[in-house]
């Protein structure tokens, strides 16, 4: 980092000025540690649950950063994953919030958005990362080289997630999928689990989950490139109610029922599923591992970490501004920080991944987590006594991007 962008990220931390959630000057300047006790300081949406505003004297410009701070000890306070009902869809942060009836909410995970490199193959729109909503796990992470997104910091992993568990505690940690298909010939060992992206020689499993969107995508690419192209070694069978009830040579489309799983195999992945013929009696077996095992996850949802302990993790990028999406935890995981920077065109110029990690730590979190931002990032929330969340900050598209999942923050109070 360069000594001017010390410079200004230091003085940062000392003028932090705090604006309401209707733009109006507080008048509150954080000092040195002061952030997270300044928390109370902002409107309130709901117990529990505060929105506030601040400008940032980042490296590159002033950033405008748009805050919701979540008390996860107030029992009335809850968080879960915001997801379009399939994991290959996508829709806007406002319209996830409103049909779940969420306080507020911020934009996720990477995702499929775009498949200019494998021209006719429809984007799926479905997340890089695990997801895990309501307890339930929907997909696990799909290999790194075929992530979208900047380029993971040293000693991280498209299995990486941030959630919380039963225990009501916000904690980051890695989930792997652990999975197999017992045939009448042994057991195959499962490589994915409704991703958009199935490492090379192996079986996914897409179940009523997925979606309706084509399973083509998830032959094309490699192990380690992203842009390489589809394989034509291919198989599919589908299995209902523990049988063979269909093969094909291709992927395929269209809804999965919720009695029905498909299996999709590339390389020597297909040659083993060719093995299977219809009315053959199949198991399907999948989970995802929590690293650090620990209480199980309420949600869990992809990104990259760059805040641990308290100090930032290694190789963080510091010459990279732009408008992103973060999330930050206290130590004892009962305080969650939902930041968005603002996408207007005074702010535009954002901030570093190493100016966020440091921004959320001067706010108060012990831990924080990367997620998806330019024209994706996005902060929702919902005025007391109102019925719908209005956008908060300006994306910096000019418009919502529909996006695969976020954050929502929600009260019973």
């Amino acid at each position: 980092m360069t000594h001017r962008r010390r410079r200004r990220l230091a003085a940062s931390r000392t003028a932090l000025t705090i604006l309401t959630a209707f733009g109006t000057l507080a008048g509150v300047a954080l000092v040195g540690a002061a952030p997270a006790g300044a928390a109370s300081d902002g409107t309130t949406l709901a117990p529990g649950i505060t929105y506030r505003q601040f400008d940032i004297d980042a490296g590159a410009g002033e950033a405008h950063a748009h805050l919701l701070t979540v008390d996860l000890a107030n029992p009335h306070v809850s968080l879960d994953l915001l997801y379009p009902g399939a994991v290959a869809a996508r829709a806007t942060v406002s319209g996830l919030a409103d049909a779940a009836g969420a306080v507020a909410g911020v934009n996720g995970d990477f995702f499929d958005i775009s498949e200019t490199q494998h021209p006719g193959v429809e984007a799926t729109g479905a997340s890089v990362g695990p997801a895990v909503a309501h307890g339930q796990a929907l997909k696990a992470a799909v290999p790194r080289a075929q992530r979208f997104g900047p380029a993971l910091p040293p000693g991280t992993a498209t299995t990486d997630v941030l959630g919380m568990g039963t225990d009501r505690r916000a904690r980051l940690d890695r989930l792997t999928l652990s999975g197999a298909v017992a045939t009448p010939d042994g057991q195959l060992t499962l490589g994915g689990l409704n991703q958009y992206a199935l490492p090379q020689n192996s079986v996914g499993a897409y179940t009523s989950l997925w979606g309706s969107v084509s399973r083509e995508r998830a032959v094309c690419g490699t192990d380690t490139s992203r842009a390489d192209g589809c394989t034509t070694d291919t198989y599919e069978v589908t299995v209902r109610d523990g049988r063979v009830v269909s093969t094909s040579d291709h992927p395929g489309s269209g809804a999965v029922p919720a009695d029905t799983t498909v299996l999709l195999g590339r390389e020597a992945g297909a040659d083993e599923l060719r093995k299977l013929s219809p009315g053959e009696q199949v198991t399907v077996r999948h989970e995802l591992v929590p690293a650090t095992g620990g209480v199980p996850f309420v949600f869990a949802i992809g990104g990259y970490p760059v805040l641990r302990d308290g100090q930032a993790l290694p190789g963080l990028d510091d010459s990279v501004s732009a408008v992103r999406t973060a999330a930050g935890f206290s130590s004892s995981g009962r305080t969650l920080f939902l930041l968005a920077l603002d996408g207007a065109s005074a702010y535009r110029t954002g901030m570093t991944i190493a100016e966020e990690a440091d921004t959320l730590r001067t706010l108060g979190a012990s831990d924080a987590f990367n997620f998806d931002g330019g024209g994706s990032s996005e902060l929702v929330a919902r005025p007391p006594a109102a019925s719908r969340v209005t956008v908060r900050n300006h994306p910096s598209g000019g418009a919502e991007r529909p996006v695969a999942n976020g954050i929502g923050v929600f009260s019973t109070s």
